[in-house]
């Protein structure tokens, strides 16, 4: 059996924020058994050479590059050291997030600074400087990470769900402003999906019932679910698809 060609992205450079660990490691590994050459980011060489290792490597094709997706010069740097090395990126994948659960009163002011800088301005920056080379080149994917909390909110994470709310506009205006360009920039939405910083919610057992309780699939999402979605916006049977969110959250922003 073979993979139709509009979903082939064999050969593609992509570039993964926040990829040593969690959903992000997880989509790096699915655009690797894609075929793709991938670059993991984060600001931990050390973390990034293990979870590098555990894709198999350069011999798998699996590259790393560190820099603070949140300074701006950093970036820059970054995005010009990872084509000169690596070769021109065909698919930016922006990831790299937070979350900081407390009361929205008792937030303060560096929590939110913190919190908007890693969710949203990371996006804009690693967006905006990959971009002014994909426009360059005619053609581009981005595909920006946002969040069942894009949509909805529940008390506690006030902050994050306006940073990823922000991200979804942000993506819809990547969209309105490069599509010219031959670039499509849309977002996948998780749900609530188990990883190593969910775990303690999942063990969780009354915040389990209600998350099973609450999504017409009756569980948790795995990292693995999340790889179908990113491979079809990072595809070519994407390419008339942009400003869209597709969320994967085994139907939970469907009902009430």
């Amino acid at each position: 059996m073979t993979t139709h060609p509009l979903f082939d992205i064999t050969g593609r450079t992509a570039l993964v924020t926040g990829s040593s660990r969690g959903i992000g490691h997880a989509l790096a590994r699915g655009l690797v058994e894609a075929g793709c050459t991938v670059v993991l980011n984060g600001r931990d060489q050390q973390a990034l050479d293990k979870a590098a290792a555990e894709l198999g490597g350069a011999e798998a094709g699996v590259h790393t590059a560190a820099f603070d997706v949140t300074d701006g010069p950093a970036v820059a740097a970054g995005i010009a050291d990872v084509e000169e090395r690596v070769g021109p990126l065909d698919i930016l994948v922006n990831n790299a997030g937070m979350q900081n659960r407390a009361p929205l009163l008792e937030f303060t002011d560096e929590a939110w600074r913190q919190i908007v800088d890693t969710n949203l301005t990371s996006a804009f920056l690693v967006g905006r400087e990959t971009a002014r080379r994909m426009t360059e080149r005619g053609h581009g994917k981005i595909v920006n990470i946002c969040s069942l909390q894009s949509e909805v909110v529940r008390p506690g994470i006030a902050p994050y769900s306006a940073t990823k709310g922000a991200l979804k506009m942000l993506t819809k205006g990547m969209c309105a402003d490069w599509g010219q360009y031959g670039i499509q920039v849309n977002g996948v939405g998780p749900g609530y999906i188990e990883t190593e910083l969910t775990r303690p919610l999942v063990e969780d057992e009354k915040f389990s019932t209600w998350v099973r309780g609450r999504t017409p699939a009756g569980r948790w999402g795995r990292t693995e679910d999340l790889i179908g979605a990113l491979l079809y916006l990072a595809s070519p049977a994407a390419d008339f698809v942009s400003g869209q969110v597709l969320y994967v959250d085994g139907g939970m922003t469907s009902v009430l």
